[in-house]
């Protein structure tokens, strides 16, 4: 292979890994894809792509790794049979399904599911954990690397609504955030294994956050969040490098945007750090920007947060000023997504809309109802974006 098509293929290979959208809440765990190619008209006509009915119950996205789509499922009774199923995301043919029995309690709110946290993948494996703490490790083919109850080993870590945090990769580390009121801690499980690197104890209480990736100076940490604040720790050890210690909420989770991390504490408040020990810097905070059950999403120079009841509201991230306020058709208990200029938010009805940040009060420029209720957060890659309800899963773009 000659120099000029080696250059080519690397630059092919970069951009497939640029679309994917392998974990909650995107490539950067802010809501924001790596493309601007994805349909802002959206109609019943000519906007789905696929639709596909699913074997259960789930509020995780669906990932998105290459030309598979990823997606989680509990059914039964006592949605105790967890699922695990792979799509061509070309034409929503089922390329494998893989089931497994819950180990752990399967008890949660009959509006959450058991399948209610979101897989994550390095591009080699996927893992997912479910609200039952059983996590399943499986190569891209399907093919089952390991499998950990982790109910079994900690009996104790549940609540009675159902647990939904989401797992996360770094550096060859899956983190695994399972807080309750009785049993509360953050395990790093060897990605190749699921065996235990080390285990954090943390501060008893419910938590529905999922942990968030900062990219610091010459090195990687992971934040944890809960009621207490959130705790900077390092993803190789577990070793707690900084912690902001005036509370936040168990909710929202906060959101990372380069050097920037915004977290639902006191409305919302923006810190800034400098390096991979250096303790972060209170660039400010607004109650006026305080988020509902919607995580921040962030797009270039603003934040964008939302109420439960679907008052959108558009920040400054600098300076933490209020921009602009507008009005939605609600509830929300999905987080929005970004692409190019456009937010994407879908209600707990099923309707989706599209607004266009770029108009000076912001603007809902398109609608589609899909018809079910969804409380999953959408997924963009290559050009499309993906719902998900307890029954379907929907592409919007091109097939």
């Amino acid at each position: 292979m000659n120099l000029k098509l080696l250059s080519l293929f690397l630059i092919a290979a970069t951009a497939v890994h640029a679309a994917d959208w392998r974990q909650f809440r995107g490539p950067n765990g802010n809501g924001a894809a790596n493309e601007a190619q994805v349909p802002t008209v959206l109609n019943a006509s000519n906007s789905i792509a696929w639709k596909i009915n699913l074997p259960g119950k789930g509020l995780s996205s669906p990932i998105i790794v290459g030309d598979r789509v990823f997606v989680t499922c509990s059914s039964g009774l006592k949605e105790q049979r967890l699922h695990v199923i792979c799509y061509n995301a070309a034409d929503g043919t089922k390329l494998w399904e893989r089931q497994f029995w819950a180990t752990g309690r399967t008890m949660c709110h009959e509006k959450i599911a058991v399948a209610a946290p979101t897989p994550v993948s390095d591009g080699k494996y996927i893992a997912t954990i479910f609200s039952s703490n059983d996590i399943v490790c499986l190569d891209l083919d399907g093919n089952l690397i390991w499998f950990r109850g982790l109910g079994r080993d900690y009996p104790n870590a549940s609540n009675s609504l159902g647990m939904s945090s989401s797992l996360l990769i770094a550096g060859g580390v899956v983190v695994a955030q399972v807080e309750s009121q009785s049993e509360a801690f953050t395990v790093g499980l060897e990605l190749a294994t699921g065996l235990n690197r080390w285990k954090l104890e943390r501060a008893r209480g419910a938590n529905w956050t999922s942990p968030v990736l900062l990219q610091t100076k010459g090195a990687e940490l992971v934040a944890l969040q809960s009621s207490k604040g959130l705790a900077a720790i390092d993803p190789a050890t577990g070793r707690t490098v900084w912690n902001y210690t005036n509370s936040a909420s168990s909710t929202p989770s906060s959101t990372a945007d380069g050097a920037r991390l915004f977290i639902p504490s006191q409305g919302l408040t923006a810190l800034e750090f400098s390096g991979a020990d250096a303790e972060p810097k209170q660039l400010w905070r607004s109650g006026q920007l305080r988020p509902g059950t919607p995580s921040p999403a962030v797009l270039g120079g603003k934040i964008f947060t939302m109420n439960d009841g679907g008052v959108l509201t558009c920040g400054n991230a600098t300076t933490g000023d209020r921009l602009w306020q507008l009005r939605l058709k609600g509830p929300f208990s999905a987080s929005p997504v970004v692409a190019g200029q456009f937010l994407y938010c879908v209600n707990e009805k099923g309707l989706a809309q599209v607004v266009d940040t770029t108009r000076p009060e912001g603007e809902v420029v398109s609608e589609l109802d899909l018809g079910e209720m969804i409380l999953s957060t959408p997924s963009i890659a290559n050009g499309a974006i993906y719902f998900r309800s307890n029954g379907q899963l929907w592409k919007i773009g091109k097939s």
